[in-house]
């Protein structure tokens, strides 16, 4: 027989398209905190892992899953900044937190020299005609 046998091959591919699809959503960051909704536009991805900043609606600031206290907040972005190529930092906030205390936070980062600050939401919130996509 001169024909090539593909089974075996597309049964590995299946099983490692299976593998990346359950691990995927998982590689996103793991604090749970209820994201405000809108209609805004995603931003474009870059190859290097987002540096993201949590605030949970107990008050908590995170570093990626890491807790650290609004005092040291600056300093291991800073140290953390300096290892990576991007200076871009994703700002979390649960929907519960007063805008205020995000806004801290904001101007604490852009203080700290960190200028390219995007603010994460949920998409399918109200767009500005009133109605929700």
């Amino acid at each position: 027989m001169s024909e090539i046998n593909v089974t075996p091959f597309v049964d590995v591919m299946l099983v490692l398209l299976i593998v990346f699809m359950v691990s995927a959503p998982l590689m996103t960051v793991g604090v749970p905190i209820e994201l405000p909704e809108t209609a805004a536009e995603a931003l474009p991805s870059s190859d290097e892992e987002p540096l993201t900043v949590t605030l949970t609606a107990d008050g908590q600031v995170m570093i990626q899953t890491t807790e650290v206290s609004r005092d040291e907040l600056i300093q291991r972005l800073t140290a953390i900044a300096g290892e990576r190529e991007s200076n871009q930092i994703f700002l979390r906030a649960d929907g519960a937190i007063p805008y205020e205390q995000v806004m801290q936070v904001m101007g604490a980062l852009n203080r700290g020299g960190f200028r390219d600050i995007g603010l994460v939401t949920d998409a399918g919130g109200p767009d500005l005609a009133g109605g929700s996509e």
